[in-house]
């Protein structure tokens, strides 16, 4: 374990390291938040401190992070398909990890994180205890001032944040530190005055201290796992550095605001450029209804003010390199060529845009799948008692209890995945569905699972037969209609047809369901009780006669095809004799 000295020279040899991206962050984020001035102060006139057009970068993170964000689907899989108890307990271990997203509230944070993401490079998932609720929580960090220190096979194994916070906050939140932290000037000292805070975490422990005050330690806890708790998603990279998606068009986007800048000082000068008269005017008269007294009236005008009409295309140039820069299509914008509206053409121009959405969606769930990991372990080694957990499955509430040491048995693999129709916008993602279906390459069930919204496929499955039953049903009813005018021209009598069809629709109107009014309405007629026969006393056999043949009796189903509708007998057995 490290001393709170080692900790300060490693924390200092990571922001060392990473002083090139800090400078990159912090002019991606000025941009973001429109004070591009402030990164680029030489190429801006004085009193001009923003964007004079739109913020295109900032446009495109929160559009592509609207994209990323929705959480993908967990699934456990049982080691045994076959067993139904090892279904049913990966079916149980599926809505615990599906309870750590929902008590984590990362739905909500997935917006944030994907933005931070695209902007930064990469974007850190912590795995905290929340003792209040006996769970374990995920909490996304954000990456400016944050620096991760990786192995050789990419994971983290040391992760320092940098904070600022005031003397008076710090004071208020540890007390016990109050002398270090004022020091010799006490409370006379400016207590707004921000101090810079680390918080760092390893393998084995997780220390918070204040560089600025001889390394100040004002907390630290022990690892609980004994391994790391931060999980880090990285965009890709081709020499180790994590870089932001709009780190190298802050020039473009600067250049489309210096050209607006220009355009605008044109368009003043122009309005007010000199006015040349001609030489007998001796005095010159300005405002509203003003009059110059000249014989060449023809020749009194504003200087031409000539603006090259390559700028205004040069702007044009501009944007398209921004939108190849960022790889943001127009057709998210919703500026497409009449000549290129087709099936074709606007995959063409989405093409971009998706893969970046499914290649970001494929590592956050490479990355959510480590982070699940963690929450089973955290949660079966230091949450171990019985816990009620609800949420919704596909659409359908549920509640269940569990022990993590019973219900997860050390078993921590999850499967996250964003299905089939990842990287596809709704309407792409529909129509491959339905040409997967027509082709028969996918079952219903599955395509209704992989729907990219959440819905109960057995229950919907079942809505669905019914729907189409009770639509047999009002079929076969319009169909019976159909025989009453055959009845009248034969001079049958349709009365039965009219009055079973119309108790069909004065029970529907009453708010009785079409199947039970159908039954109802159509069961059959109970015929009275028979009355009990008299059952004929058999007369005596005569005797066969010598030489005579005796016929065959009576088969049993000739016996009970006699009986009547009560069950009693009604049926006379004969036996004759050939001579």
């Amino acid at each position: 374990m490290l001393s709170i000295k080692q900790i300060a020279a490693r924390v200092d040899n990571l922001r060392y390291r990473a002083s090139d991206r800090d400078a990159r962050q912090q002019d991606v984020l000025a941009v973001r938040k429109g004070d591009i001035a402030s990164v680029y102060p030489d190429f801006f006139p004085e009193g001009v401190d923003a964007n004079v057009v739109a913020n295109f970068i900032d446009i495109v993170a929160r559009d592509l992070s609207e994209v990323m964000a929705p959480l993908p689907a967990v699934n456990c899989s049982a080691a045994n398909q076959s067993s139904d108890r090892a279904r049913a307990f990966a079916d149980k271990r599926t809505r615990i990890a599906a309870n750590y997203f929902s008590h984590s509230d990362l739905q909500v944070q997935m917006y944030s994180g994907a933005d931070m993401y695209i902007t930064f490079g990469f974007v850190p998932f912590l795995v905290e205890l929340d003792e209040e609720a006996g769970l374990p929580r995920i909490r996304i960090e954000n990456p400016v001032g944050a620096y991760p220190e990786f192995d050789r096979y990419g994971r983290c194994v040391a992760f320092a944040k940098r904070y600022y916070m005031s003397i008076g906050e710090l004071v208020a939140s540890f007390p016990e530190y109050e002398i270090e932290l004022l020091g010799k000037d006490g409370y006379e000292q400016d207590l707004t005055a921000q101090l810079e805070v680390i918080r760092y975490y390893d393998s084995d422990q997780s220390v918070v201290f204040v560089p600025t005050r001889n390394n100040l330690l004002l907390s630290q806890a022990i690892n609980p796992l004994g391994k790391m708790m931060v999980v880090v998603a990285r965009r890709p990279t081709i020499d180790g550095e994590m870089r932001g998606q709009f780190d190298d068009v802050l020039g473009i986007q600067l250049l489309r605001n210096r050209f607006a800048l220009l355009a605008m000082e044109a368009a003043e000068k122009s309005v007010q450029a000199p006015i040349v008269v001609p030489q007998d005017v001796n005095e010159l008269q300005m405002g509203p209804d003003a009059i110059i007294r000249t014989a060449t009236p023809g020749a009194v005008r504003r200087v031409d003010l000539n603006i090259p009409s390559g700028a205004f295309t040069e702007q044009q140039l501009l944007q398209q390199e921004l939108r190849t820069g960022t790889r943001y299509p127009e057709g998210r914008t919703g500026n497409i060529d009449a000549s290129i509206i087709t099936g074709q053409g606007v995959q063409a121009l989405m093409g971009g845009f998706d893969t970046q959405v499914k290649s970001a969606q494929a590592i956050f769930a490479a990355s959510l799948r480590d982070v699940i990991s963690l929450c089973f372990e955290v949660d079966e080694r230091y949450f171990d008692i019985n816990k009620t957990i609800r949420g919704v499955d596909a659409g359908s509430p549920y509640s269940i209890d569990y022990t993590p040491s019973k219900d997860i048995k050390s078993d921590y693999s999850a499967d996250v995945r964003y299905g089939m129709l990842a990287g596809l916008n709704p309407a792409q993602g529909l129509i491959f569905m339905l040409q997967a279906l027509g082709g028969k390459l996918i079952s219903k069930d599955l395509a209704q699972r992989e729907l990219p919204f959440g819905v109960n496929v057995t229950q919907e499955q079942e809505k669905i037969e019914v729907e189409d039953l009770r639509q047999a049903l009002i079929t076969s009813l319009q169909q019976y209609t159909q025989t009453i005018p055959q009845m009248v021209a034969t001079g049958a009598d349709p009365s039965d047809v009219i009055r079973k069809v119309a108790g069909v629709i004065k029970a529907r109107q009453k708010g009785t369901a079409l199947e039970d009014a159908v039954e109802d309405i159509f069961a059959p007629q109970e015929l009275p009780p028979a009355s009990a026969p008299m059952v004929e006393q058999p007369s005596p056999a005569p005797a066969a006669l010598a030489g005579g043949a005796t016929g065959a009796p009576p088969s049993l189903q000739t016996l009970l095809s006699n009986l009547s509708l009560s069950g009693n007998a009604n049926a006379s057995a004969r036996t004759t004799t050939r001579r």
